[in-house]
């Protein structure tokens, strides 16, 4: 029966139970046994009993038990103290300050977040333990050896403990409220999927109107990533043209790799929340929906609680932490997740977002279009991700027809994980894939100090009958936009983030039915159409930024080979600003070697160049000394601070309902005024939702938007209403005026 009781004892050997299951994957049962049978060691204490009866509220019920493994096991405790003081509070700091603050006689005058401990006598509370029949385990070395291990390397030791004490203590407390266990996930049956997977690109061949010669190349390219599977996991990149294919083909590696290998699943890492969709839907038709997990983060949800803010929410009672808890553990054979979900998790401190990361243990990590990874956080994140190759039997590709020479920064990596950053290219240089590959002609600026003024632009777009102009900025797309509206010509269509995810939707099934049938099509986009949208143009002009983007630019022309060779024209915009400052320190990047190397050196089928590129970019950069704050947290080991500055996008984003189609509109209106916010509602919202920066206090948005409510307590932090229909253009989006200074970038 749901909500029966549950004697203490039995939770925590069942805890114990699970949370070992999962550390086998990377050979730490025992020491996680150990934290699942000391998390709750404090609900033996008077005080938290008096609490269940509701006499008391405020009750740490978690500290007792991570004092008696620092005490008990010394260094070999270290790692399940800190997972067992966060696992209501989220990890805090591995520092010897921080620790001595579990001494009992020390929170007894002065707790940390201001609660009293269940019983400061931690004897009394182990007699109790054992008098239950608990004993605890015995085990000579930790997973965390935090004085030999370099320290990114340590802290994933940490959050991979962690991860499984959450983790089992979750699904332990679910399965008491809800009185059954829920039902595992599919298993990852990776010589049958890879069966599948093959049948479907067969006949994709079969009806595929590409060219012979990029069709030969898909095909030499697939046997390329068949045989590299067989080598011993590690680091790899997979650098392939675009238009390769490597979606799929890049998957067909990890089927076989993870069948030789005897792996556990496969999570596929995407940049945009833009292509996430697609990709899955995909995957889902091969395989079946079952067999896929969706996550990103849009999933979730920020409280803006009523009355005046605290530090940390009350985790004493357990139906409301089931619920803020409640969030995917990917156990599934196949994860597709965003950038940001996948490393903000890696790099967080809460249980909720760590909860997943033991299931990463024996896995086949593919990271597809790596190149728009920022470099200010490519230190920690790769010495990170080779602790995971190195100790988790984890395997690791970097797909991307323009890979960043993250070789290069080796050295420096090694101060954060002793392995370094040391990588396997899948694809022999012997094929000549790039070389193969050209279906273009790149036109370069003689001199990129000449800008072309937008009137000359438009007129040189006016008399193209099949066109895609990309940008830098939303406001240059609207500038040329508008000026071509204004020469009367017909056929014009945009695409930006300020539409929402079904808007762009269905603008680009239009678009790929008018290239299709040869009819006029001139499409103004800023960078939302470069990674992952298959768009096949003759012609593209593509404004001077970084060199990936104009590579990415560039495999949206003549994608599929069917004419003798595609227009790229780079041109210098009339108004040379950039969205963000590593955008333009890529963009100069670019200049700076069309200056030094000429038109003719700038050859974007030259994997040589991009080497060139990137080393150079890294020394304008300098990744070593960028997020220096990031840095003295990893090496102060201060979980807190280092989950609240590493942040994949910068600046601090929301999610906005948008009027794009009103009757949908007005039922997501109706349904979140009944329900609140919902995960079912976040579902149904997001294709009609755009992201944006959060507005200044002062911002002139607050007028057309308002926030979401979130049951009687409260309203979301990061959802909200657009208000005003009018403001939404079926040609431009959301483009208020009064909000230019929040979208337009």
């Amino acid at each position: 029966m749901a909500g029966k009781e549950d004697p203490l004892a039995e939770h925590l050997r069942k805890v114990a139970y699970r949370a070992a299951s999962f550390a086998s994957a990377f050979g730490a049962s025992e020491e996680a046994k150990l934290a699942g049978l000391l998390h709750d060691l404090g609900k033996y204490g008077d005080l938290f009993q008096a609490r269940l009866a509701g006499k008391e509220r405020g009750i740490d019920h978690w500290s007792p038990g991570a004092w008696q493994a620092l005490m008990k096991y010394k260094m070999n405790g270290l790692a399940s103290a800190l997972a067992i003081q966060g696992h209501h509070i989220g990890l805090q700091r591995a520092e010897k300050e921080a620790l001595a603050q579990l001494n009992p006689e020390r929170a007894e005058q002065y707790h940390f977040v201001g609660l009293r401990l269940s019983d400061p006598d931690g004897n009394k509370l182990i007699q109790r333990f054992e008098a239950d029949g608990l004993m605890l385990p015995h085990f000579e070395f930790s997973l965390y050896d935090g004085l030999k291990a370099p320290p990114a390397a340590a802290m994933i030791d940490v959050r991979m403990l962690y991860s499984v004490l959450v983790d089992a203590d979750f699904m332990e407390t679910e399965a008491h409220f809800k009185g059954e266990y829920r039902e595992s996930g599919l298993s990852l049956s990776p010589k049958d999927l890879l069966g599948t997977l093959m049948e479907y690109i067969a006949e994709l061949r079969r009806k595929s109107q590409a060219a012979d010669n990029v069709n030969q190349l898909r095909s030499d390219l697939l046997e390329a990533c068949l045989t590299a599977a067989e080598i011993p996991q590690g680091v790899f990149t997979l650098t392939a043209p675009t238009g390769a294919g490597k979606t799929l083909i890049m998957l067909a590696f990890a089927l076989k790799h993870a069948s030789l290998n005897h792996l556990r699943r496969i999570i596929i890492v995407i940049p945009y929340l833009s292509i996430i969709d697609q990709t899955a839907a995909v995957y889902k038709k091969i395989f079946g929906k079952d067999a896929i997990l969706e996550h990103h983060s849009l999933t979730g949800m920020r409280m803006s609680k009523v009355g005046p803010e605290t530090r940390f929410e009350d985790m004493d009672d357990e139906d409301s932490r089931m619920i803020r808890l409640l969030a995917e553990n990917w156990d599934a054979p196949i994860i597709v997740t965003t950038s940001v979900q996948f490393f903000e998790s890696l790099f967080s401190n809460r249980p909720s977002a760590c909860r997943k990361l033991h299931n990463i243990a024996g896995s086949v990590l593919l990271f597809d279009e790596v190149q728009t990874f920022p470099v200010s956080l490519t230190i920690p994140t790769l010495a990170t991700l080779s602790r995971l190759a190195e100790k988790y039997r984890t395997t690791i590709v970097f797909s991307t027809a323009t890979q960043p020479a993250f070789s290069a920064l080796d050295e420096p990596v090694k101060r954060y994980c002793t392995t370094g950053w040391k990588t396997k290219e899948i694809v022999s240089s012997h094929l000549g894939l790039f070389k193969r590959a050209k279906r273009t002609s790149v036109e370069w600026p003689e001199n990129p100090n000449r800008p072309m003024l937008w009137q000359e632009l438009v007129g040189k777009l006016s008399v193209c009958d099949q066109v895609l102009c990309i940008v830098n900025l939303k406001r240059h797309a609207l500038h040329i936009l508008d000026d071509l509206i204004a020469t009367g010509i017909a056929d014009i269509f945009h695409l930006s983030t300020n539409m929402c995810p079904a808007h762009r939707q269905i603008v680009l099934e239009e678009v790929r039915q008018r290239l299709e049938k040869g009819q006029p099509c001139r499409l103004v986009s800023t960078q939302c159409v470069e990674a992952g949208v298959d768009v096949d143009f003759p012609s593209v002009f593509r404004a001077l930024g970084p060199l990936d983007a104009i590579a990415q630019a560039a495999g949206r022309c003549n994608r599929n080979g069917n004419r003798n060779v595609g227009q790229v024209l780079i041109f210098a915009p009339e108004d040379e600003n950039y969205p963000d400052g590593a955008y333009r320190q890529a963009a100069i990047t670019t200049r700076m070697l069309l200056k030094q190397f000429g038109p003719r050196g700038m050859d974007i089928q030259n994997p040589a160049l991009f080497e060139t590129y990137y080393r150079e970019l890294y020394k304008l950069t300098e990744p070593g000394l960028q997020k220096m704050d990031i840095q003295e947290a990893i090496q102060r080991q201060d979980f807190v601070e280092l989950a609240n500055l590493y942040r994949i996008i910068p600046h601090d984003a929301v999610n906005v309902l948008v009027p794009y189609k009103q009757d949908e509109f007005n039922e997501l209106i109706d349904e979140i005024h009944k329900t609140g916010l919902t995960r079912h509602w976040i579902n149904r919202a997001r294709p009609y939702s755009i992201s944006i920066f959060r507005p200044r206090r002062d911002a002139c948005i607050w007028q057309n938007i308002e926030r979401i409510p979130v049951g009687k307590e409260g309203e979301a932090d990061d959802w909200f209403i657009y208000l005003k229909a009018e403001h939404y253009d079926n040609l431009k989006g959301l483009v208020p005026s009064s909000a230019m200074e929040c979208l337009i970038g």
